[in-house]
């Protein structure tokens, strides 16, 4: 394993000619602005390099060491100067032509951050709003992929209403450790990979509100614990309240009541079992 050892040319099984021996990776930047139109960073390419003149996404070969998301930010500072810093990564969309891929490392930035041409890789690089992008000269390969991604550029929360996926769970005895129940639903959701219909890998911001006798649970790395003080309904019809219009948000619940106050603010809802059917059951874990 060596830097730069997945630089060269290869075919995969479709015929297609890319650069990258072990596949290659970008980062699509997002930025939101307060009439909640997404703004994406676009990379203007040199002449020289493949598909020269098109418009894509900072990005370039994997080295075999990494993976998508490594790749997408180290080339992006090595072609724009941009710092991961201020970057949340949301997911991962994989463009997979058999034997080889494509994936584009989805990023949300709270600000347009500066970024300029660091090598001669690029041109120029722009914040594009939406409806313009595809006014431009683009890569073939981001073209062909860009009528889905666009639709999974918005951040996304999950809300967790702990108390009745618990229930749910039906983990033996835990109406009489009610907190040690919440915490180890917690402690199994932090080291999930959840899946999502479109992203090969989705990192949304998870938020678990726990009430009475389970307020105490900890934080853990990975999920924002909320510890209502009143109502857990309230509180989460707070969070859903407080999101930005261009969230998504999933508030997963059985609660009819809860469902109806939350998708009327626009929040979609989705049962325990969705949740539930991807982690280990409660004797099995590792």
């Amino acid at each position: 394993m060596a830097a730069k050892d997945g630089d060269g040319w290869t075919v995969c099984s479709l015929g297609h000619r890319h650069w990258g021996l072990h596949g290659a990776s970008g980062l699509l930047v997002v930025h939101h602005d307060d009439l909640g139109v997404p703004h994406v960073l676009m990379q203007k390419r040199s002449w020289w390099s493949h598909h020269g003149g098109t418009w894509a996404l900072p990005g370039g070969a994997r080295d075999s060491h990494e993976d998508a998301v490594a790749t997408a930010l180290r080339e992006a500072r090595e072609e724009a100067a941009l710092a991961e810093e201020g970057l949340r990564v949301q997911g991962v969309y994989r463009d997979d032509h058999g034997g080889w891929m494509f994936e584009t490392v989805i990023a949300e930035s709270a600000v347009m951050l500066a970024a300029a041409p660091a090598n001669d890789e690029s041109v120029e690089l722009l914040w594009l709003p939406l409806p313009e992008i595809t006014g431009r000269t683009l890569h073939p390969g981001f073209a062909a992929t860009w009528s889905e991604i666009q639709g999974v550029i918005r951040p996304e929360t999950v809300v967790l209403d702990v108390a009745n996926i618990v229930g749910a769970r039906a983990e033996r005895g835990w109406w009489h450790d009610r907190l040690g129940a919440a915490t180890r639903l917690i402690e199994d959701v932090a080291r999930l990979r959840l899946s999502h219909p479109v992203l090969s890998q989705w990192f949304p911001r998870v938020v678990a509100v726990v009430e009475g006798a389970a307020r105490s649970a900890p934080a853990v790395p990975g999920v924002q614990v909320v510890a209502a003080m009143g109502s857990g309904d309230d509180a989460m019809v707070d969070i859903v309240r407080q999101a930005k219009p261009w969230e998504h948000v999933v508030v997963v619940t059985a609660d009819r009541g809860l469902k109806e106050r939350v998708r009327a603010l626009g929040a979609d809802t989705a049962g325990p079992k969705w949740l539930l059917s991807q982690l280990p059951s409660p004797g099995k874990r590792t």
